[in-house]
Formats: C-alpha cells, sequence, structure tokens
C-alpha cells in the first residue's frame, strides 16, 4: 500500500466520521430542556384535586401555589415553625419534587424526591392540611427518614 493512498484513506474516514456527528443548536436545546411553565414531573399518583394543582403550581414556581392556601397557614419545616409567605418568597421557582414516590392520607401527605436549592436533593414529605372551606391551613415539610 502507498503512502499516499494511506493517507487518503485516513482523510476519507475522519471526514466520514466528522460528517456523522451531532450536534445541538440552540433551538434543539430548548425543546429538549423543559421551560418553566411546562410540567417536569408526573403529578398523576397525587389523589387529592387541590394537593396536585398546589403540587403542579410549585413545580413551575407559578404563583398561584399561594391561592391554595389560607391568609397565614401555619407551617413547620423539620418540626420547627417558620413563616410560610418567607419561606416560599425564597423557594418558590426553585425548589421542587424531582419525583413523587408516595402518596398517603387521601391524597394530602406526598413522599418524593426533592431539590432543595442550595441544600440538595433529598426525600421529602409534605403533609397538606385542609380546614372546612377546602384552602390549606396547614403545611408541614421535612426530610424522610
Amino acid at each position: 500500500m502507498k503512502p499516499s493512498y494511506f493517507a487518503t484513506l485516513l482523510a476519507i474516514s475522519i471526514s466520514c466520521t466528522a460528517c456523522g456527528q451531532y450536534t445541538v443548536n440552540e433551538k434543539q436545546t430548548s425543546r429538549l430542556q423543559p421551560s418553566k411553565k411546562q410540567k417536569i414531573m408526573d403529578t398523576s399518583k397525587i389523589s387529592d384535586p387541590q394537593v396536585k394543582q398546589a403540587v403542579e403550581a410549585l413545580q413551575t414556581g407559578d404563583k398561584s401555589w399561594y391561592s391554595f392556601f389560607t391568609e397565614n397557614p401555619a407551617m413547620t419545616d423539620d418540626g420547627n415553625t417558620v413563616d410560610f409567605k418567607s419561606f416560599f418568597a425564597n423557594a418558590l421557582g426553585k425548589e421542587m419534587f424531582l419525583s413523587i414516590d408516595r402518596v398517603e392520607n387521601e391524597g394530602k401527605n406526598i413522599h418524593g424526591n426533592f431539590k432543595a436549592g442550595q441544600w440538595g436533593t433529598f426525600p421529602v414529605f409534605f403533609k397538606f392540611h385542609k380546614n372546612s372551606e377546602g384552602k390549606f391551613d396547614r403545611l408541614d415539610i421535612g426530610q424522610d427518614k
């Protein structure tokens, strides 16, 4: 085999490989990544319709999240009393469920993997408490053990 023949074969092989590579342009990237308003997690396991809608609002960072609660709901985080509005002023749009693993208490207790901003990802529970008017007057959240 002559050296020039080998060089030509090598050049053709490399050019064919380069032509076959897939690149993602900006337009394709936007289709692959969900927008803020798209659901990025399946909420179908949640049987309580209001809890489901509230979790969907949480997932997208939608401020309608607040409309599911009374004016000043009680809230605990790992057993510690926290201010609901202050807590979600920092968390809404940044923190979300990555999966719903278990639903209990007629759909009002949600257990799943959760992305908690700077604190990382870990298993959590959200326990929604409804008042007689159908609004949530208490939310208990915490790390699942």
